[in-house]
């Protein structure tokens, strides 16, 4: 059982945005996706969750081919994901937020709301889950989104920069959440960052593209000594830590 995207490319006219990239992602598992800026990484999610159709490749749900798939029907087969942009219900409460995709996947009202109550105790302590959602942080505004994606029960949960915007303390906190996450519900988790030291911490394995490709994948000693990680993307020295 695993989510894989296979020998996948992706071009919008004469570029190439992905080339040739496989990635599995299996249950309980915490994948990091990095790379510079335009090194296809939320393309290849985007190809993960039916919002882009790969021009070559396949992906893979559970060894059921997903050609073409919707993303609603990434949906229903247990992919959810989060986005850069949360794009929240601003007039609504967290909790309403949360509770409107509940509602519109068929959960009644007040199922739906005690399961938004349940999931911001965990991302929003204390009353914050009754205020507007024009009146939180940013990286509050985050932490509904992810807490939005979870309510929907996913086997495969994709963060799109989950840690933007988030200082330090923010992050940490945000590792430990996903890494209970993990422990509460199983779920693999693909996490999609530029904060480094987060996935280093964070992470089973780490996948680096570049230019579309994959540049080097392991566990994270393996990819904190690669060289060609080091000058292709943390740009430090051989000696230098990251």
């Amino acid at each position: 059982m695993a989510l894989v995207a296979e020998g996948v490319s992706v071009r919008f006219g004469g570029l190439a945005a992905v080339e040739g990239v496989t990635l599995t992602l299996e249950p309980a598992e915490i994948v990091g996706l990095i790379g510079p800026n335009g090194a296809g990484k939320t393309t290849l999610v985007n190809v993960l969750s039916g919002f882009q159709k790969p021009s070559a490749g396949e992906v893979r749900l559970d060894e059921r081919w997903f050609d073409g798939a919707t993303p609603d029907a990434f949906a229903r087969a247990g992919v959810a994901r989060t986005f850069q942009a949360v794009r929240l219900f601003r007039g609504l409460s967290a909790s309403e937020n949360l509770e409107v995709s509940l509602v519109a996947k068929g959960v009644n009202r007040s199922c739906a709301r005690k399961r938004a109550k349940a999931l911001l105790a965990e991302f929003l302590p204390g009353d914050r889950g009754h205020r507007r959602a024009s009146t939180l942080t940013y990286a509050e505004e985050r932490k509904v989104g992810i807490a939005r994606a979870l309510a929907l029960g996913p086997r495969y949960l994709l963060l799109d920069e989950p840690a933007a915007g988030m200082a330090a303390a923010e992050a940490d906190d945000l590792r430990q959440a996903i890494l209970r996450i993990r422990a509460a519900y199983g779920c693999g988790v693909l996490v999609v960052e530029h904060n480094v030291a987060l996935i280093f911490a964070l992470c089973d394995r780490i996948q680096v593209l570049g230019s579309g490709r994959t540049l080097a994948v392991g566990p994270p000693e393996a990819i904190r000594a690669s060289t060609t990680v080091r000058e292709a993307y943390l740009g430090v020295s051989e000696k230098a830590s990251p």
